[in-house]
């Protein structure tokens, strides 16, 4: 769905007059009935790797928008996400909500692309300027700072803030856009909380954190019904306390340390590459279909440009199996699950370790991952 397609129906749905909009879902799924009150259904692959269709009101959709005003501001929003993302469709609302036209970039993420649409944001209500706001996944920021490092004013200063989120940012690149002077702002969230909902580490007013069994857990306003069509992984995903009050379970790792959040990683076999959740078990099942790649291991690994990806350990009987075993696996899982899950390497290893139950040692195996 084009973002001019997705800021229509959200319009229609802020004001209360339109349908609930469904983003994400493909055209050969049977549609389920939403519950009354739903404003979106985000389909997404989720930490699973697997699709689930988040269900949001528009209850849950304006209290996210009107914390992050109270934390941040509120003006006019570019957008340069997939609209048809819980991330993307927080931009739209955020400008509809205070009374603006986002700005929409069209086509392919270029540093170009988004320097020209930012210099065409600048306006005034009387003598004051209204503030401009974007939000970035860490490639797109990188791509932009490579851009000011080469002479192009992309305009990134100007903003009031600029939200990133999708996956952990890199200190270094935080560091470069310090030095650019952009006022970065890191978020936490999901579509299952209406988006970030945790900015650099606090809470937004109205949502609350705490550590389960190591398990980072949150409440708020902006948590999503649940699941359409699947009341099992709601319950799952969704536990009420001995007060009622329902806490969405991330599946992340954490800390608290005076109130700040710190998270430590997934607690599952699932990476976050470029913004999108990507099961490693789905690329490994993919990886060992190859022939000759039955006893492949897929082990995860941390990249400056995406945030995290993934490599492959083949034994040497593996490799010597094909003259380019990397072109193989990443042209399979590409096709299979897409581009950004394929791996990025081969790790070549003589024998892959296992552990006394005959299982890989993939802790083992990141570790040599890590070294190479």
């Amino acid at each position: 769905m084009h973002a001019t397609e997705v800021l229509r129906g959200l319009r229609a749905v802020i004001d209360g007059a339109g349908p609930a909009l469904r983003l994400g879902a493909s055209d050969d799924d049977a549609p389920l009935p939403v519950p009354p009150g739903t404003a979106v259904v985000v389909t997404t692959s989720g930490s699973t790797g697997y699709p689930k269709s988040v269900v949001l009101s528009r209850s849950a959709l304006i209290a996210s928008v009107t914390a992050t005003a109270e934390r941040i501001g509120e003006g006019r929003w570019l957008l340069a996400l997939p609209a048809t993302y819980i991330a993307g469709v927080q931009v739209l609302v955020r400008s509809l909500m205070a009374g603006h036209e986002p700005a929409l970039l069209s086509g392919s993420f270029t540093a170009g692309g988004f320097a020209a649409l930012a210099a065409t944001m600048r306006s005034r209500i009387g003598d004051t300027a209204v503030p401009t706001y974007t939000s970035l996944v860490p490639a797109q920021m990188q791509t932009l700072l490579d851009a000011e490092d080469a002479g192009t004013d992309t305009g990134l200063a100007g903003f009031a803030a600029v939200l990133v989120g999708g996956q952990a940012l890199p200190p270094a690149l935080a560091e470069r856009a310090a030095a650019a002077g952009v006022r970065i702002v890191r978020t936490y969230g999901s579509s299952e909380t209406a988006g970030g909902c945790v900015y650099d580490g606090v809470p937004l007013p109205g949502v609350r954190v705490r550590i389960a069994d190591g398990e980072v857990q949150l409440t708020g306003p902006m948590l999503a019904d649940g699941y359409l069509g699947d009341s099992e992984r709601t319950a799952a995903a969704f536990v009420p306390d001995a007060d009622g009050i329902r806490w969405y379970r991330t599946g992340d790792a954490g800390v608290l340390d005076d109130g700040v959040l710190r998270v430590t990683g997934r607690r599952d076999n699932v990476i976050v590459s470029g913004g999108v959740n990507i099961s490693l078990d789905r690329v490994e099942q993919a990886v060992r279909a190859l022939p000759g790649l039955a006893g492949a291991v897929v082990v995860p690994v941390p990249d400056e440009r995406w945030g995290e990806a993934s490599v492959v350990a083949l034994d040497a009987a593996a490799r010597a199996a094909h003259t380019d075993p990397l072109a193989l696996v990443r042209e399979a899982v590409g096709a299979e699950l897409g581009a950004p899950a394929r791996p990025r390497a081969v790790l070549p290893v003589d024998v892959i370790p296992v552990l006394p139950n005959g299982k890989p040692d993939r802790v083992a195996l990141r570790a040599l991952a890590l070294r190479a």
